[in-house]
C-alpha cells in the first residue's frame, strides 16, 4: 500500500475503511435500507420528547395537587425545561459534530429513560423541578442530532416528505400522551405515565446500537477537536443568527396557535374536559397530514415556496379558526390552520439541514432552534395579556396574523439549497 494512503489511515482512525464504503454496503443489504433505521431513530426520539412534554402539560394540575403547589409555581417546571433546552442543543450538537451522530443519540435516549423514570418517583416539588430542568437538556439535544442523522442518510428525492414526517413526531407524541393520560391517569394517577415512557426510550437506544450505522457525511467531514468546532461555529455566526430568528418566528407560529387553544375553547366556547382534549387532538391529525403534504410539495417546488404557500394558507384560515360560528366550522378551522402551520414546519428539518455546512450540522440547526423557542416562549403570555377585556379569539387572531407575516419575511430573506448534496457543503 502506498505511503500516502498509510499516512491518511493513521491520521484518521475514527473512520474505518469499511465505513468509507458505506454506500456500497448499504446497497448490498437489499430492501432493508439503513436510512430507514436512522429515520426511525430520529422520529422516535422527537416523538418521545413530545410525549413527555405533553404528559406534564396534561398532568400539571394533578402533579401540583400532590406537591401542594399552585399552577403558577407548576409553570416554573415548563420554564425550567424551556430555559435549558439551548444547553442541551449545544452539548449534544457539539458531541455529534465531534464524535458522530450515533453516540449522542444513544446517550440522549438513555438519559431520557433515566429522567423519565425518576420523574415518576419524584418525592417533592424541588426534585421534580430539577428533573424537568434535566429533561430540558435532554429534549434540547434530541432535535438537532436526530435531524442531522436522519437528513444526512435519507434519499435526497424523499428528503422533504420525510422531513415533514420527522417533524410531526411532535404531534404524534401529543396524541400518544393524550391517549396514555386518559387511559391510565384516571385510574392510577400521573406517576405510572412516566414509568411507561422510560421503556420505549431504552428500546429506541438499543435499536440505534444494533440497527443504525454512522452517517457517512460525518465520517468524511467530522471535527477533529472541540476547538475546531468552536471556531467553525463562530465563523458561521451569521447563519446561526438567521436560524435563531427564523426558528423564533416558526415557533411563534406554532405555539401561538396551539398553547392557548384549549383555553380559548374553554373561555370563548365553554368547552372543557375530554371534549376539549378531543378537539385539540383532532387538530393534531391535521398537523400530521400537513407535515406530510407540504413536505412532499417542497420536494417538487422548493422549500421556500412550499413554506410560503403554507403560511399564506394559515393567514387565510385565521377568520375561520378564530371566529367560527358553529362547532363543525370550529373543528374545520382548527384542522386547517394546523395543517398549514405544521405543514410549513414539516419542511424545516430538511431546509435547515441543507443550509448547514457538513462540519457543524449537528450544532447549528439545533442551537438556533432551541434559542429561537426560548425567545418565542413569551408569546402565550402576550396572547393571554391581550385577551384581558376582550375575547381570546381576537387576541389570538391578531397575534397569529403578526407572527405569520414575520415568518414569511424570514423565509423570503433566507437562502435555499434544495436537494443539496451532503458531503460537499463546506462553506
Amino acid at each position: 500500500m502506498p505511503g500516502p494512503v498509510l499516512k491518511s489511515l493513521e491520521a484518521d482512525p475514527p473512520a474505518p475503511l469499511i465505513e468509507r464504503s458505506l454506500p456500497l454496503i448499504e446497497r448490498a443489504e437489499g430492501s432493508d435500507e439503513p436510512w430507514v433505521g436512522a429515520f426511525i431513530a430520529g422520529l422516535s426520539g422527537w416523538t418521545l420528547d413530545a410525549f413527555d412534554f405533553f404528559l406534564v402539560v396534561l398532568s400539571l394540575t394533578a402533579i401540583g395537587k400532590d406537591f401542594g403547589q399552585s399552577v403558577p409555581h407548576m409553570a416554573l417546571t415548563a420554564w425550567a425545561t424551556l430555559a435549558l433546552r439551548p444547553v442541551g442543543a449545544f452539548l449534544f450538537g457539539g458531541i455529534s459534530d465531534r464524535y458522530g451522530r450515533r453516540i449522542p443519540m444513544v446517550v440522549n435516549l438513555c438519559l431520557f429513560a433515566i429522567v423519565e423514570l425518576a420523574t415518576g418517583f419524584a418525592p417533592n416539588f424541588a426534585t421534580f423541578l430539577v428533573l424537568r430542568g434535566l429533561f430540558g437538556i435532554v429534549m434540547g439535544g434530541q432535535w438537532g442530532v436526530g435531524v442531522s442523522l436522519a437528513m444526512e442518510k435519507v434519499p435526497t428525492r424523499y428528503r422533504g416528505v420525510l422531513s415533514g414526517l420527522l417533524q410531526q413526531g411532535y404531534s404524534i407524541g401529543f396524541l400518544l400522551a393524550a391517549a396514555a393520560y386518559y387511559v391510565i391517569a384516571p385510574v392510577h394517577g400521573w406517576r405510572p405515565l412516566f414509568y411507561l415512557g422510560s421503556l420505549p426510550a431504552l428500546a429506541a437506544a438499543l435499536f440505534v446500537v444494533l440497527r443504525v450505522k454512522e452517517s457517512e457525511v460525518w465520517i468524511k467531514n467530522h471535527q477533529s477537536s472541540f476547538g475546531g468546532l468552536g471556531r467553525a461555529v463562530i465563523s458561521h455566526w451569521k447563519l446561526l443568527l438567521y436560524f435563531t430568528i427564523f426558528m423564533m418566528t416558526m415557533h411563534m407560529s406554532s405555539h401561538g396557535t396551539q398553547d392557548l387553544y384549549p383555553t380559548f375553547l374553554e373561555k370563548d366556547w365553554d368547552i372543557a374536559g375530554k371534549q376539549r382534549a378531543v378537539l385539540t387532538a383532532i387538530s393534531m391529525v391535521g398537523a400530521i397530514l400537513g407535515g406530510l403534504s407540504i413536505g412532499w410539495i417542497s420536494d417538487r417546488i422548493g422549500r421556500r415556496r412550499a413554506m410560503i404557500g403554507a403560511i399564506a394558507g394559515a393567514l387565510a384560515v385565521i377568520p375561520l379558526w378564530a371566529f367560527a360560528h358553529t362547532l363543525p366550522m370550529l373543528v374545520l378551522g382548527a384542522v386547517l390552520i394546523q395543517f398549514c402551520v405544521q405543514g410549513a414546519w414539516g419542511v424545516v428539518p430538511a431546509h435547515v439541514a441543507e443550509l448547514s455546512p457538513d462540519s457543524v450540522r449537528g450544532t447549528l440547526p439545533g442551537l438556533g432552534n432551541q434559542i429561537g423557542v426560548l425567545i418565542a416562549g413569551g408569546l402565550p403570555y402576550l396572547e393571554a395579556s391581550s385577551a384581558r377585556g376582550r375575547s381570546y379569539a381576537v387576541a389570538m387572531a391578531g397575534w397569529a396574523a403578526v407572527v405569520f407575516c414575520l415568518a414569511a419575511v424570514m423565509i423570503l430573506v433566507g437562502r435555499e439549497r434544495k436537494d443539496a448534496h451532503f458531503g460537499d457543503l463546506s462553506d
